[in-house]
């Protein structure tokens, strides 16, 4: 049986399936990522159960995986895509292009082009440039106009690269009107790893008045499309889904009264982070000094191989050994000649006392963000290899 990282609060949350258990016991070549479809099926029930009015798009950026997309097809979803290979990808699967919202906006002209001659109807923007060409080679599709939010209380902001400011949200809606295409709504994101069910209140309350602002100029809108932001218990403890959807629906009652907008879900983490756990090696383990007491753990997976999200130290996951010797700090790096590649230096992780070279570690709820985070080459390592359950 194997022991938890330390004693901390997110050692004690995170827990694998048997189906995972028994597999990590095989003992493959590390590293790899492990990831439970079982689990990815349970965690979209749930948000159906929460949210049963909305359409709910997965981001395929999470994860995509073949198996996982297949799985969500299956069940019902729909999809968000941030280019044509995704795009290609769900085409491939049987998914109808109805089904399918192009919600990056930063897009090739020839990329759009491409994602309307195959079916979609359904794109994102935030800049004037975008929007003209989007008229120009989407002409007539349905599009969403992405307002900038804060991020306040994210592990994830999303808040300075996306959106515009309220105002130009609504002028580029009317310029969208005006150039042939379907101004349909607005969308935001509240930041990944969302830990406060109070943040889509802000945001929906200005959507309400853009939406009465743009009304009194002829132009109905019908559609908010709030992203994801449902979070992942990695440090401890993180709201059920069920408070984060209590939440939403009264901000959107307030916001709203009667006159409800049709709402739009881009769940990626919280469908398929629980679902999955990197198995890796401890390559190296060393002191800087005699003197130092702190060990440096080097492990064969790291920022490059797919944890780019320990950027700044940023998400913080959970891990466990077999060894149970006392505990001491460390300082946890990949395998890469990076300096960069350093998971973590100032979060005071601590791993046992006897942890040695060749011992195996579990990265825990790593099934979102990593293995389509991972590098294809650097310094000659693969890509972090995905096997699904």
């Amino acid at each position: 049986m194997r022991a938890p990282l330390a004693e901390r609060p997110e050692a004690a949350v995170a827990r694998l399936t048997e189906k995972l258990e028994e597999f990590l016991g095989t003992r493959r070549e590390t590293p790899f990522l492990a990831l439970d479809l079982d689990t990815v099926e349970a965690k979209y029930h749930e948000l159906r159960e929460c949210f049963p009015a909305a359409s709910v798009y997965y981001a395929v950026k999470a994860n995509p995986a073949t198996p996982v997309v297949r799985c969500l097809r299956d069940l019902g979803a729909n999809f968000d895509v941030a280019s044509r290979f995704e795009l290609e990808e769900c085409l491939a699967l049987g998914i109808e292009p109805r089904q399918i919202s192009y919600g990056n906006t930063i897009k090739k002209s020839a990329d759009i082009a491409h994602a309307f001659a195959r079916g979609v109807r359904r794109f994102a923007f935030d800049s004037e440039g975008e929007l003209r060409k989007l008229a120009l080679h989407a002409p007539g599709a349905a599009v969403m106009c992405r307002f900038q939010t804060t991020g306040q209380n994210a592990g994830w902001p999303l808040s300075k690269k996306f959106g515009c400011d309220l105002e130009m949200a609504g002028d580029l809606l009317l310029m969208a009107r005006d150039l042939g295409l379907h101004a349909t709504g607005v969308s935001f994101h509240v930041g990944s790893q969302q830990t406060d069910p109070t943040q889509w209140r802000k945001p929906l309350s200005d959507a309400a008045s853009l939406f009465r602002r743009l009304s009194r100029e002829n132009l109905p809108l019908e559609t908010i499309n709030m992203g994801g932001g449902f979070p992942v218990p990695y440090e401890g403890p993180v709201p059920p889904v069920s408070q984060f959807a209590e939440a939403i629906e009264d901000a959107v009652r307030d916001a709203f009264g009667d006159s409800r907008p049709q709402i739009m879900l881009e769940p990626g983490r919280s469908l398929v982070a629980e679902a999955g756990v990197i198995q890796a090696e401890v390559v190296l383990v060393s002191r800087k000094s005699w003197f130092d007491e702190t060990r440096w753990i080097y492990l064969d997976v790291g920022k490059f191989g797919g944890l780019a999200e320990t950027l700044d130290e940023s998400i913080r996951y959970a891990m466990r050994t077999s060894r149970t010797g006392d505990l001491g700090l460390v300082v946890i790096a990949g395998p890469t000649c990076d300096s960069a590649d350093i998971l973590y230096e100032k979060s005071g992780y601590e791993l046992p006392l006897d942890l040695a070279c060749g011992d195996r570690i579990e990265i825990l709820n790593t099934g979102a963000y990593t293995s389509s985070y991972a590098a294809v080459n650097f310094n000659g390592f693969p890509p972090l290899r995905t096997i699904c359950l």
